[in-house]
């Protein structure tokens, strides 16, 4: 098992031909893609070494708010809980007491970070009690700033509005927009509450 993270590794020169070829073969031009079967992200489920710090970290430092805390189904004694982060969406984390779990490892399939949208005076605000909290900022980039959250995983807050990312469409309906959503075929889009 490799131990190597992006850092160390050197990506091929150019892989301009590939993502060409890549565009290509599957995207389809906007006028031409059907809608999405899903209506968006529930939750994304993570794993917390100490519910507590969590709590303190994501509802306390990052002002997103505690909504629920239960019994994981699947496994006794464990806690569920969950952070509405906008638009309809949930963080949520399990505790597994009593599994050894190791710390947070970049592998395939797994999380490589979190972009969270905000405004850019929000990003602001949220940086200041990051650097309050001891939390480093490791990567700035543009609209992005990167850092980790109390188990290890990477975290970004992109000042973006959803469905841009650097000031550029990435392809999808603009949620500032009402008039652009849509939550399947013939159903009229409505505003995010």
């Amino acid at each position: 098992m490799s131990t190597s993270t992006t850092a160390d590794v050197q990506p091929p020169a150019d892989r301009t031909a590939e993502w060409e070829a890549l565009r290509a073969q599957y995207l389809r031009p906007r006028s031409e893609r059907p809608p999405s079967s899903a209506g968006g992200v529930h939750h994304l489920a993570l794993l917390s070494s100490d519910v507590a710090r969590t709590i303190d970290f994501y509802q306390g430092v990052l002002e997103f708010p505690l909504t629920e805390l239960f019994e994981n189904r699947d496994y006794h004694g464990s806690t569920h809980f969950f952070f509405d982060i906008g638009n309809g969406n949930a963080l949520a984390f399990f505790d597994f007491p009593g599994l050894d779990l190791g710390p947070y490892a970049e592998v395939l399939a797994g999380l490589h970070h979190l972009a969270i949208s905000v405004t850019p005076e929000r990003q602001a605000q949220l940086r200041t009690k990051l650097e309050a909290a001891g939390v480093p900022i490791i990567f700035e980039h543009q609209s992005s700033i990167y850092f980790s959250g109390p188990d290890g995983e990477r975290l970004e807050l992109l000042a973006d509005p959803l469905g841009q990312m650097y000031g550029e469409s990435i392809g999808w309906p603009s949620f500032s927009d009402p008039r652009s959503l849509t939550r399947g075929p013939g159903v009229t889009p409505e505003a995010p509450r």
